[in-house]
């Protein structure tokens, strides 16, 4: 039996590694805080950021195991389907995309889902509760036959991306800016002080990824963009299947999702056109423009001593248009892995914007 061709991603010209920014910020230089931008929305036009990272070891691995239909899941604003529909166009492989809702059927596609359906990305809604099961081999199988799709001839990438083989590819992030904030992407950071990397998290593989390759001395935190406090139990998971156990000084900050996945509001959107005016980028919204928000109230709240270098990773770009803005009183689409409470918190106050 012929050996199965592996891709070769680096005709794609991924441009790694990203480059590392200064984004020159009085909100943050007033507290004697310099704030860097980790732009890893340039690795590639359309699988920008953790996406490539994640995407890119489970792309080889499907080829090695000679399966090249690709299967995956998420919500109808999914970066990661609109990222695999891409990927599996520009690569030659067959995509299937399972959304969440399967109201969604019987409505217009969103330019997101339209994109997917273009790259060729096969769509398959389903309930909600089936989703949540969504990982019970009795559930998954029941989607391939509903796709009449071969099992052996499918290879499954979880939700988002975020697998053991993800959070390896995405330590290479941490790897990264150690080289770039200490000059050694191989050593370790303890002692080099007041260094603080961000991130925003969806189903935790990037930050699972990024705290290992950082290493001792340097930490990371995360900004849920949705809700539940399933997350870190989902990122020591990954730690332990992607590395052995937990490892590197990483925390989550849970105020700033908004409502949920896919909900921004006024005072969100008002800050992502501002913050993207002042520093020359377009600020997608479901996940950067939170994280950069958490990033710039906790300047604000004083929570980095003076001297501290903080980078934000910016990990995608725009969706190909913005949600609406949840109505008053409204709560976000559910997560796709709830927590065991429904309470939310009421969005904090928006950082307030210098004259500039």
């Amino acid at each position: 039996m012929p050996r199965p061709e592996t891709p070769d991603l680096a005709a794609l010209r991924p441009r790694l590694p990203s480059p590392l920014e200064p984004a020159d910020d009085e909100r943050f230089t007033r507290h004697g805080v310099r704030l860097l931008l980790k732009r890893d929305d340039l690795i590639h036009p359309e699988l920008a950021g953790n996406k490539w990272r994640k995407l890119a070891p489970n792309l080889r691995a499907a080829a090695a195991s000679g399966r090249r239909t690709l299967l995956t899941f998420g919500g109808a604003y999914s970066n990661h389907l609109r990222a695999t529909a891409a990927a599996g166009r520009l690569l030659g492989f067959a995509t299937v995309g399972v959304v969440r809702g399967e109201e969604l059927a019987d409505r217009p596609l969103n330019p997101s889902l339209t994109r997917c359906a273009a790259d060729g990305m096969r769509l398959c809604f389903v309930d909600r509760a089936a989703y949540r099961r969504k990982s019970e081999p009795g559930v998954l199988a029941a989607f391939l036959g509903r796709a009449g799709l071969d099992p052996d001839a499918v290879y499954v990438v979880p939700e988002g991306g975020s697998n053991a083989l993800a959070a390896r590819g995405c330590a290479e992030l941490g790897r990264e800016l150690r080289g770039d904030l200490h000059g050694d992407p191989h050593g370790d950071m303890r002692g080099a002080a007041g260094t603080v990397v961000a991130v925003a998290c969806g189903t935790g593989g990037t930050l699972a990824g990024l705290a290992a390759g950082l290493g001792g001395g340097t930490r990371a935190v995360g900004f849920p963009v949705l809700r539940g406090d399933f997350l870190e139990r989902e990122i020591r998971r990954l730690q332990q299947a992607a590395f052995g156990g937990p490892v590197g000084d990483w925390r989550l900050d849970g105020r700033f999702h908004f409502g949920g996945f896919a909900r921004t509001t006024p005072a969100l959107d008002a800050f992502a056109e501002e913050f993207g005016e002042r520093h020359g980028l377009r600020v997608e919204r479901l996940y950067v423009a939170k994280m950069l928000y958490g990033l710039t109230t906790l300047a604000e709240e004083g929570a980095f001593p003076p001297g501290t270098t903080v980078a934000a990773v910016i990990t995608g770009g725009p969706e190909p248009s913005a949600p609406e803005p949840s109505p008053p009183g409204m709560s976000g689409p559910e997560p796709s892995r709830p927590g065991p409470s429904d309470r939310e918190p009421s969005p904090p106050e928006p950082p307030q914007p210098s004259s500039r």
